[in-house]
């Protein structure tokens, strides 16, 4: 069992899921139960993943876990995405968060190949 706070890639994903939740607070009320709920779901799913992961007995087991944070941080990019088209999101922090979630995939999926590594 591994201690997923001393993970680089919790930390970036983290540091993001909570960037996002204090950037959506600026969202208009009525996308309380739409895009700002899917953007703090998914957001949030990354590291939480990462975090199952940890508490897998072999690394086939971490890796799958991490696969799916790898598809909630894509999931997170499209949010973004949208968020921004729609001006609900500051340019600057959707920079800011564009530049950070694809760092957060690359780090998963250098994980992942790893974990694959290590079988």
């Amino acid at each position: 069992m591994r201690d997923f706070r001393s993970l680089r890639v919790w930390q970036k994903a983290y540091e993001v899921a909570l960037s996002i939740y204090k950037a959506t607070l600026l969202f208009p009320q009525q996308e309380t139960y739409g895009l700002v709920s899917q953007l703090r779901r998914s957001a949030s799913s990354v590291p939480a993943n990462v975090a199952e992961g940890c508490g897998c007995a072999g690394s086939r087991e971490f890796a799958r876990f991490s696969k799916i944070a790898l598809r909630s941080a894509s999931e997170t990019e499209y949010h973004l995405l949208l968020a921004r088209d729609l001006g609900y999101i500051e340019a600057r922090t959707y920079e800011t968060l564009s530049d950070q979630v694809p760092e957060v995939k690359r780090m998963l999926t250098g994980l992942i190949q790893k974990l694959n590594a290590d079988g």
